[in-house]
């Protein structure tokens, strides 16, 4: 049974490795057409392994992964692998890599599990963002909808004590994670000192040396100091300031237009704030967005009264003697100058590889020259034992992003094919409405050549919108004119975080206009409107908008 079990293994090796260099464009082009065949071949494996262990063993397959795996670490070594970092990247890494059967650690320098993303990032900035808008939909909007409260005040105590209370819930929950899957956590400052091991400066003074097969650099982005102006996280204030203000500004200047400054942007502007983001940019969405979709989200957040000065740079900043701020501001083209006074100033201009002080430099681990580690396909550095995920390699900074390369890198560890496919990483801006987009844009398309289709319907001849007077938006789509292939998703709507998800799904698998627009989609909601939407990249009209 065990020669059984050794030759299905060999066998879809081999197989997978004649489908990989096949010539096949077929097979080039769709790497799960290629690990379709090895899945089969890996699923047979297990089920030979049950035969192996008898329906009443003790032993669970798990046990015996070594066979498919690298296995546990001998005894001269204290792992399989070390992940530098818990955030969204190296958290998922580790629970997978134990999963998979791997002794693993993982070292984080922050009291709390989960990174920025679930403690300074992600996480609380949500809290904030939902919060935000429910308390300027009580304001505005109840009494058009029926609803009589009186007067609506801020209780910004309580809001950020909802806030903390989220973060606090899904820190706790990696670490019951860490504990069912037999993740070895150590709290301190990693160091990478050797290729083969990582030295803990802990938080009480003392050390500890592991060694390990594989180390994972999973340490994540810092927040980018601007030039000039000294954050104090107090009146000038990073985004980890803007997550907790102890009370509302009156009047708040963002530095930076782009994802992180237009939402915490219209967190305060929405609690009553008046808020003036100065971008240096001709759009709002930072890079990457669609221009008509960019357009659309300005106009959307102008009416909840956010100001842009887009096309402006900020040339400095000044403390007033009754400790207001003065931000100097400069136009692009013509030079034209004016100062904006404000009570706190939030510089978002985006964030960094966290990848200096951890040992690269002495281990020889090479860095391009925005300081990111060097990987190949397989997120293997120039030190083959040391790998690199998330914020600290090239592509966009999104946690999910981390976290599909997490995955994928353990994987590739144990000896399975490593694939990703940045074109179907979807992002997503969490302002009310929400802007997510996936794939290419108009102009992306037309500077490659590459032609195209466009269908599009607005949410206010979507009936679920209609109902939930949440009409403002719209869906894009951008297909291939020739093959009606997907290319490209664009979307401003309440839920369009959500929606993008469907799009990214038929953009991983080669899904053409058509064959989202044959799919029956559930009546009456939102998603419809990516439906319609697909419906007139293929045909060229929608059904209920003309």
């Amino acid at each position: 049974m065990v020669e059984e079990l050794r030759h299905i293994l060999s066998s879809s090796a081999t197989r997978k490795q004649e489908l990989q260099t096949s010539e096949h464009p077929s097979l080039l082009h769709n790497p799960s057409l290629f690990e379709k065949d090895y899945s089969i071949k890996m699923q047979c494996a297990n089920l030979t392994w049950k035969k192996v262990l008898g329906s009443g063993s003790k032993l669970s397959l798990s046990r015996h992964a070594s066979l498919m795996t690298r296995g546990y670490a001998s005894s001269s070594t204290d792992a399989d692998l070390v992940v530098i970092g818990s955030g969204p990247g190296g958290y998922v890494a580790a629970i997978k890599a134990a999963q998979l059967g791997l002794k693993t650690v993982c070292v984080e320098k922050n009291d709390t599990l989960g990174g920025t993303c679930l403690n300074v990032g992600c996480i609380p900035s949500k809290s904030l963002l939902n919060n935000s808008h429910y308390f300027h939909v009580a304001q505005k909007e109840f009494a058009q909808r029926g609803i009589k409260t009186g007067e609506v005040s801020l209780d910004l105590d309580a809001m950020m004590k909802s806030k903390r209370d989220s973060v606090s819930g899904l820190t706790s929950g990696i670490a019951m994670l860490f504990k069912n899957n037999k993740v070895e956590h150590i709290q301190g400052f990693g160091k990478i000192t050797g290729p083969n091991q990582v030295t803990v400066a802990k938080n009480d003074g003392s050390s500890e040396t592991v060694n390990t097969k594989n180390i994972l650099i999973a340490t994540g982005s810092e927040v980018t100091p601007f030039p000039g102006i000294e954050i104090d996280e107090e009146t000038v204030v990073s985004s980890t300031g803007a997550l907790s203000l102890k009370e509302l500004p009156k009047r708040m200047v963002v530095i930076g237009a782009g994802v992180i400054g237009v939402e915490l942007g219209s967190v305060w502007s929405r609690l009553g704030s008046q808020v003036t983001a100065v971008e240096f940019l001709d759009n709002v969405g930072g890079m990457g967005i669609d221009m008509e979709i960019a357009k659309a989200t300005q106009r959307a957040l102008t009416k909840q009264g956010l100001k842009f000065k887009l096309g402006h740079k900020v040339t400095g900043a000044e403390r007033n003697p009754d400790g207001s701020i003065k931000v100097s501001v400069e136009k692009n083209k013509g030079g034209k100058k004016e100062d904006i006074e404000c009570d706190v100033l939030l510089v978002c201009v985006g964030r960094r590889p966290y990848t200096n002080g951890i040992g690269l430099e002495e281990t020889g681990v090479q860095k391009d020259e925005r300081n990111r580690v060097v990987v190949n396909e397989r997120f293997q550095s120039n030190i083959p034992s040391i790998y690199a995920i998330g914020d600290a390699v090239h592509g966009p900074m999104l946690a999910h992003k981390a976290e599909d390369e997490g995955i994928i890198t353990v994987e590739g560890m144990c000896g399975s094919a490593v694939h990703i496919d940045y074109n179907c990483v979807p992002s997503v801006i969490y302002t009310h409405p929400e802007v997510a987009w996936v794939g290419k844009t108009e102009e992306d398309l037309k500077a490659e050549g590459i032609p195209y289709k466009v269908g599009k319907f607005p949410m206010a001849a979507n009936s679920r919108a209609k109902t939930n007077n949440d009409t403002e938006g719209v869906v894009k789509i951008i297909s291939h004119k020739d093959t009606d292939r997907l290319l490209g998703c664009h979307i401003v709507a309440s839920c369009a975080g959500e929606l993008i998800n469907e799009a990214a799904l038929a953009m991983e698998y080669g899904a053409a206009a058509e064959d989202v627009a044959r799919v029956c989609h559930a009546h009456p909601t939102v998603s419809e409107a990516f439906r319609e939407a697909c419906l007139a990249a293929y045909c060229g009209k929608a059904i209920n908008f003309s």
